[in-house]
């Protein structure tokens, strides 16, 4: 099919391309001469190249992980034990010699991948990766990816006011040729409308092959209008893996400006000791998304439905809010998540960063966490009005100031899996296997509901959450793998098992389910 709308927006993108010449001719000698340089040359290029892929095979990787769990848990709430802090200088990627300046891989495209990513930040930045790599499997010049402008948040940002365009396209060169648009020759292509679809979800490296190839071979130009978990999550090459990680962890660099603003904040943190980030799962549009209501007033809970109603793509309009937070599927409220942070034992005097946006039901939601943690902070409130200002009604790139300070912080907290907490828990996971304690939602309810209806114990409740989340920090596993249900197993951006450092048989054997 075509899309003749979004082909007038490619058209934009089109630009001049290069072109070139020359010639030549001597004398015999001359000829014997340039054959002998031009062999050496070749020789050389073939030899740098090799020692190019092996550097992109064989990342750099963590140094030995920690063992130490969530260490001793303090009695009390808000106990002052600070040995949840232990092994907070956990070594990161190891630095090594600076590897040889990359050499641009030289292969004959087969033709050129447009991508319009959907989604939020984190759910675009993994399908850049996947769309990096497809390009690569297949041979394709990638055109920079375009960004979701159309979704709830309405963020006009355009990739390179989140991302360093130059450093993406040159740290990928030698893997494959990323262009900023299409050149004029494709002018009236574009003017007609381009080959456009969405590729199938959580396909294999084969499906691409057979059935996404012979697409471009045939047309020059294909667009992908979706890009959201199109790649598999088990099964692929391990040099495609490997990929992956290469373009999340290396090539996807934040602008100068945002990554000032997030190391501004990790300092002032740092300065003052340790820090939990909390990724407080809890504004307007992911309630109403998920039709999580609990601890909403009736008000409220109209208001939600309404906007859930008043967005088409939002597909599940009629929502059991009770049934659904019983079954773990709701982000903890912000008074549960207090509950929670106190009987893991945080410290009532320790910095807590709150990544999230504008929590819904602003400060009167946040007293008691507040009340609880003194030394609750954000970034509106570390950073200057003028500082802020630029990103203001750009919430993708608020969300990556937010995405620096998480990755760097002792421990990391989420009270819902959603698409960010999934993509830090793997970038700490790679950073060396940072503490993140992954919580469960559906056990942690239960027993919050036995604590608040008197049934349980404050040492009852503290240590039934203790035991149940002792393994769940973030240490080495494998991926959970469910045949035909990729949806449920395990996202490959949370745990990119290929690319770590722990000896293979030093994990867990994989979880196959039935």
């Amino acid at each position: 099919m075509t899309e003749r709308k979004r082909a007038a927006g490619w058209g934009g993108a089109i630009a001049a391309a290069g072109g070139g010449g020359g010639g030549g001719g001597g004398r015999r000698g001359a000829r014997k001469w340039v054959l002998r340089v031009g062999t050496s040359v070749l020789i050389w290029t073939v030899a740098m190249q090799l020692t190019s892929m092996t550097q992109v095979w064989n990342p750099r990787l963590p140094r030995p992980w920690p063992t130490a769990c969530l260490g001793k848990i303090g009695h009390e709430p808000n106990s002052t034990n600070n040995s949840l802090f232990e092994n907070q200088n956990t070594p990161g990627i190891s630095k090594s010699t600076p590897p040889a300046p990359l050499l641009r891989r030289l292969y004959k495209s087969n033709g050129y991948l447009l991508v319009s990513c959907n989604g939020g930040l984190n759910q675009m930045r993994a399908a850049i990766c996947d769309m990096v790599t497809i390009a690569r499997h297949l041979n394709l010049t990638l055109v920079i990816p375009e960004l979701d402008k159309r979704s709830f948040w309405a963020d006009p940002s355009d990739f390179g006011d989140i991302f360093d365009v130059r450093h993406f396209v040159d740290s990928l060169k030698d893997e494959v040729k990323i262009v900023k648009s299409l050149p004029r020759t494709f002018a009236e292509k574009v003017r007609r409308g381009l080959r456009s679809m969405p590729p199938v979800s959580w396909s294999s490296e084969t499906y691409y092959l057979k059935q996404v190839l012979p697409l471009i071979q045939k047309h020059k130009v294909l667009h992908f209008n979706k890009t959201d978990a199109r790649l598999a999550n088990n099964g692929l090459p391990i040099g495609l893996q490997m990929l992956r990680c290469r373009v999340n962890y290396e090539a996807l660099r934040f602008t100068p400006e945002i990554e000032s603003l997030g190391d501004k904040i990790i300092k002032f943190l740092r300065k003052n000791g340790s820090f939990v980030v909390l990724h407080l799962r809890y504004e307007m549009d992911m309630l109403s998304f998920s039709g999580c209501t609990y601890g909403c007033s009736d008000v409220e809970i109209s208001e939600l439905t309404r906007m859930r109603y008043a967005y088409p793509w939002w597909k599940e309009k009629e929502i059991d809010s009770a049934s659904k937070r019983l079954e773990g599927l709701c982000p903890l409220t912000p008074e549960e998540m207090t509950l929670v942070l106190q009987a893991l034992g945080i410290p009532r005097d320790t910095q807590v960063y709150v990544a999230s946006g504008e929590i819904y039901g602003g400060e009167r939601r946040l007293a008691v966490l507040k009340a609880a943690f003194p030394k609750i902070v954000r970034k509106e409130m570390l950073l200057t009005q003028d500082e802020l200002r630029p990103f203001r009604n750009h919430s993708t790139q608020m969300a990556a100031i937010d995405y620096l300070v998480s990755v760097a912080s002792d421990i990391f907290i989420p009270s819902y899996d959603g698409n960010m907490a999934r993509v830090v828990e793997g970038h700490r996971r790679y950073n060396g296997f940072q503490k993140t304690i992954l919580l469960d939602r559906k056990i942690l309810v239960e027993l919050l509901d036995l604590y608040q209806n008197g049934e349980l114990s404050w040492d009852q409740f503290r240590s039934a959450v203790v035991e149940v989340h002792k393994n769940r920090v973030g240490l080495p596993t494998l991926r959970k793998i469910i045949p035909g249900r990729p949806k449920e197993e395990d996202y490959f951006y949370a745990n990119p098992q290929e690319c770590l450092s722990p000896p293979r048989s030093s994990l867990k054997k994989p979880v196959i389910m039935s």
